[in-house]
């Protein structure tokens, strides 16, 4: 149930989808006796969007998301094994297609190639099934095995868990898997955005877990970020306020250990 209710509200309140719906509403009330209302919701919808898509206010919401834990120092002792999550496959059109196929959070599969040739003992392990409500041709971690297998990566150590549908699920069911013993040492990959969400659900199932972030969206520096490109800012918009929100509802929920987790 929890995962059907945060893929709804996913959809109808993410700040750009709820904008446009609201712009919606505004415009059909321009022709009702309600005109002043639709003149209204309309104006506020197109500046909000206007904000979103000209303004730093995906920066804002990122930057302390992808601050919280920085990478760790390049000399670190070896680890057991690398931590991958996720999020980087459309499920759709790598059904359709035929092949793996990429979306902009491809550096989830990218740097783990990089850190297995650093560390050859260190086991991989990627988590992550199907985010679709219904329907799914095959599991995200499907077209990741086809995609690693591909470039040449050794099949025979790496495991795949496929029955994940969001980040709690890849922390318990990954931890079923590897069954961890304390000190032992795992990177966790994910994008920066993410990863504070994901150390604190990884903690709260008692798997201790060194952060590996990638997928960085913006630059780190100091002051507001104004976007280059509107339509990556609309996105961006969106996916940080996703992370906040799913930091709220794991904590209520009880799947975090912690609102906004810290290294």
């Amino acid at each position: 149930m929890f995962f059907i209710v945060s893929k709804v509200f996913e959809f109808f309140l993410a700040p750009v989808h709820l904008f446009i719906f609201v712009a919606v509403v505004g415009a059909m009330l321009l022709y009702t006796r309600w005109k002043t209302w639709g003149r209204a919701l309309s104006s506020v919808s197109a500046l909000a969007l206007l904000l979103m898509a000209f303004g730093p206010l995906g920066g804002f919401l990122a930057a302390p998301l992808e601050a919280r834990f920085p990478a760790p120092p390049d000399d670190m002792p070896p680890p057991q094994g690398i931590i991958v999550l996720g999020g980087t496959i459309d499920e759709r059109l790598s059904a359709d297609r035929d092949r793996p196929t990429l979306i902009d959070a491809a550096e989830r599969l990218t740097a783990p190639i990089a850190l297995k040739r650093k560390y050859p003992n260190a086991r991989l392990v990627f988590t992550g099934g199907s985010a679709a409500l219904r329907g799914a041709s095959y599991a995200e971690a499907d077209a990741v095995q086809r995609f690693w297998r591909e470039i040449g990566l050794d099949q025979n150590d790496i495991l795949y868990e496929r029955r994940s549908r969001n980040t709690y699920e890849n922390a318990i069911f990954t931890r079923d898997l590897l069954h961890p013993k304390p000190g032992e040492r795992w990177l966790i990959v994910t994008s920066a955005m993410h990863m504070p969400r994901a150390i604190g659900v990884f903690r709260k199932a008692g798997f201790d877990v060194i952060a590996y972030p990638v997928d960085y969206r913006t630059s780190g520096g100091a002051g507001f970020e104004f976007p280059r490109f509107p339509t990556k800012a609309l996105s961006l918009v969106d996916f940080a306020t996703h992370e906040w929100v799913g930091l709220v509802a794991y904590r209520l929920a009880g799947k975090s250990d912690s609102l906004f987790p810290a290294p």
